[in-house]
């Protein structure tokens, strides 16, 4: 049952702004806190929907750390058994239970000097978890079975996709070992509340595919990207980035339209702004006042949609910056006052 660790070299060069992709402000503010953190030896509690990138954040803080060159140990509590997560965490000897034919170290000893992910930490039974806050407070560990406990040097990082302060309130979860992880808590967004990163993160799938695909030239059509972008994401990331790669698979050309796309990612795209209702009379019409109209009000939408990101509205237009930005001007739109035009938050 136990997840073989991952080995971290310092020697990789490591961009924490490689690693979690996007220019929205909530992306650029968790890179900054992931910096700060990395510097330090404290507990960190990760929360976020299930596809947000906990581990990817995890991983990102090891990296940085001056713990990068030895082991990063990813665990599921909600994939083992809770018979056997105890086990599997702390160890056990030879004889503890049956099947126990010899000793064997638990992964809290694999991660020593290195840092411990433990994902879904809301599933862990309450009797581990008053293990693990002695693990925290204390840094020993006793394996099932062993009269004596062993001393190991281990960062924990936790994640959940559960609100654990409920869990507490209902009895489901210390609250002592709660505050312990939770000395520095970092939550990820959902996709849905930073949509102008859908774009980056779309084309950077689709380059790593092509890596993978040398001589195969695929790029997404502004119409399906607009309904990619109109799409909540319930999976977040993790959907997205399947999404890309089952449209890569079933693409037979070079563009990917909006015909590939599954019928319920199409039915969720967002009406546009209602054409501007004119009626053609003898005295006819001003034909540029109305365009005029109808532009603000898109660049308005796209601005209101993407938190005031102008790169990110402009995108969403089809539309280079430039221009974007000599067409606010021009229908006298104002962009939120906390943003100016070179910003690309």
């Amino acid at each position: 049952m136990a997840q073989q660790p991952k080995i971290s070299a310092r020697e990789i060069p490591f961009a924490v702004d490689q690693a979690l992709i996007g220019e929205h402000p909530a992306i650029v503010k968790l890179r900054a806190l992931i910096e700060r953190v990395a510097s330090t030896e404290v507990t960190v509690l990760i929360t976020g929907e299930s596809g947000t990138g906990k581990e990817v954040v995890a991983q990102a803080i090891h990296m940085l750390s001056s713990r990068s060159d030895q082991p990063f140990v990813p665990v599921n509590c909600a994939a083992i058994p809770h018979d056997l997560l105890e086990s599997e965490m702390f160890g056990h000897e030879r004889g503890a239970f049956t099947g126990a034919a010899g000793s064997r170290h638990g992964l809290l000893t694999t991660a020593n000097r290195g840092t411990i992910f433990l994902d879904e930490i809301g599933e862990m039974p309450r009797g581990l978890q008053a293990k693990l806050l002695r693990v925290l407070e204390d840094g020993v560990v006793r394996p099932v079975g062993a009269d004596r406990a062993t001393r190991v040097d281990v960062r924990v990082i936790a994640a959940s996709n559960v609100n654990l302060s409920d869990a507490v309130a209902k009895g489901a979860f210390r609250e002592d070992l709660f505050y312990r992880l939770q000395v520095v808590p970092i939550v990820i967004a959902p996709l849905r509340e930073r949509r102008s990163d859908i774009p980056l993160l779309a084309d950077h799938f689709l380059d790593r595919i092509r890596g993978r695909t040398p001589g195969r030239e695929i790029s997404i059509s502004r119409e399906a990207m607009v309904a990619l972008w109109s799409y909540d994401w319930p999976g977040n990331v993790r959907e997205l980035e399947n999404m890309v790669e089952r449209l890569v698979i079933l693409c037979e050309g070079s563009i990917i339209d909006t015909s590939m796309l599954p019928e319920n990612l199409v039915a969720s795209t967002r009406p546009a702004t209602p054409p501007v209702k004119v009626k053609l009379s003898d005295g006819g019409v001003n034909l540029n006042n109305l365009v005029r109209e109808l532009e603000g009000r898109l660049i308005n939408d796209a601005l209101k949609q993407t938190g005031g990101n102008k790169q990110a509205a402009a995108r969403m237009l089809g539309l280079k910056r430039t221009t974007f930005s000599a067409k606010l001007r021009r229908c006298g739109v104002i962009a939120p006052a906390s943003l100016d035009d070179s910003d690309e938050g």
